[in-house]
């Protein structure tokens, strides 16, 4: 009878250090999914701004900016440099 309740007793302690050990990972697992999921959105709103520029690159205004940058003007427009 000694025997036996000794056996139950060792059983429900090692059932004990597993569920603790389990929630400890639990824990560090939802931390972990927490940090994860802050880098998704993160990359998802990189993502859109990446987007919105490619989409910006490709319009008439930045080709103008960047003409302008390198010094290219329209033929009929007229530059008026002040004097120094």
């Amino acid at each position: 009878m000694f025997l036996i309740g000794f056996a139950v007793m060792v059983l429900c302690s090692v059932l004990l250090v597993q569920i603790s050990d389990m929630r400890e990972t639990q824990r560090q697992l939802k931390t972990q999914e927490a940090s994860l999921q802050a880098r998704y959105d993160e990359e998802m709103n990189r993502t859109k701004q990446l987007e919105e520029e490619r989409v910006y690159v490709q319009t008439k205004k930045y080709v103008e900016e960047k003409a302008k940058e390198f010094g290219y003007v329209y033929p009929d427009e007229i530059i008026l440099k002040p004097e120094k």
